[in-house]
């Protein structure tokens, strides 16, 4: 199946980055959230990121300007019913993705496929609240998405080889490099990444080192380009946080228990980067 149309569900971070990717690659975007204000704020971001690369000559000003007017931001899941394939791109809490997979297989065409940005949940388990398992799979997007080369492809227990198809074909149009991997918590990304990035935060409450000794260690004796709490706060302690439970409550296994000290920060709202505070501070 050739997809034109799709849609992506959250306006955030990942979901105007998506939003942005597939509308320089040509595709028809649907774009939704709750709030007009959300809605306006991610078109926004979506011209500034632009702007950039036309100042840096990767596109055009017309490529830019044709890109924008492929997008259709809308308050309403009703305005999916023709997108040939949506990306969910809520906040990761299978609840909350549930009840957006629940809605939109109710909307959406029998042939259209559903795919989850997300970063950890199991993607047979969110296939089983619609009635298209087949039709849904894991597509997940690494931040900021434009720069970012990888799309994680994750396949449940039923999802078919043609979706799986499609949707290999669609993140290559994308300009993306997709990766296949089956349905385990955290897939593997997160699997490998999180538990580095909570045993830095061990080092911390244990008093091993301070945050910027951690990171420095890691940038300059493993040759990251950004140390754990760094790339932590980047992605969001709240985010971290969720993954971690989902590999915790995956596996059973105590290596995945979450840090104290994480969880006390997520408690006082010190979230990283999109809350000003995190490891270190940031001006908003």
């Amino acid at each position: 199946m050739e997809v034109t149309k799709i849609g992506v569900v959250g306006a955030g971070q990942m979901g105007n980055g998506i939003a942005h990717v597939a509308a320089l690659a040509g595709l028809q975007v649907v774009l939704s959230d709750v709030a007009e204000s959300f809605l306006q704020k991610a078109i926004a971001i979506i011209a500034k990121n632009m702007d950039r690369q036309v100042a840096k000559g990767t596109i055009t000003q017309a490529e830019k300007d044709a890109a924008l007017a492929r997008i259709a931001p809308t308050t309403s899941l009703d305005g999916f019913a023709d997108c040939q394939l949506v990306v969910e791109a809520v906040v990761e809490d299978f609840h909350v993705k549930a009840d957006v997979f629940r809605r939109l297989d109710g909307l959406l065409a029998a042939s259209a496929i559903l795919a989850s940005n997300t970063s950890s949940i199991s993607i047979t388990k969110l296939a089983a609240v619609t009635h298209r398992p087949d039709r849904v799979i894991g597509m997940h997007f690494f931040n900021p998405v434009p720069v970012m080369q990888l799309v994680e492809i994750v396949r449940g227990i039923a999802t078919s080889l043609e979706t799986f198809q499609t949707v290999e074909a669609l993140a290559k149009s994308m300009g993306k490099t997709p990766v296949e991997v089956n349905d385990f918590p955290g897939f593997v990304s997160n699997r490998v990444l999180m538990p580095m990035i909570n045993e830095a935060i061990y080092a911390v409450y244990e008093g091993v080192a301070t945050p910027e000794a951690v990171d420095s260690v890691m940038k300059l004796g493993m040759n990251h380009p950004m140390g754990p709490l760094q790339l932590a706060d980047f992605i969001g302690l709240d985010t971290c946080l969720a993954i971690l439970r989902v590999l915790y409550e995956g596996f059973g296994d105590p290596k995945y228990r979450p840090c104290p000290l994480l969880i006390k920060m997520v408690d006082a709202g010190w979230l990283g980067r999109k809350s000003g505070r995190g490891f270190y501070q940031y001006n908003q």
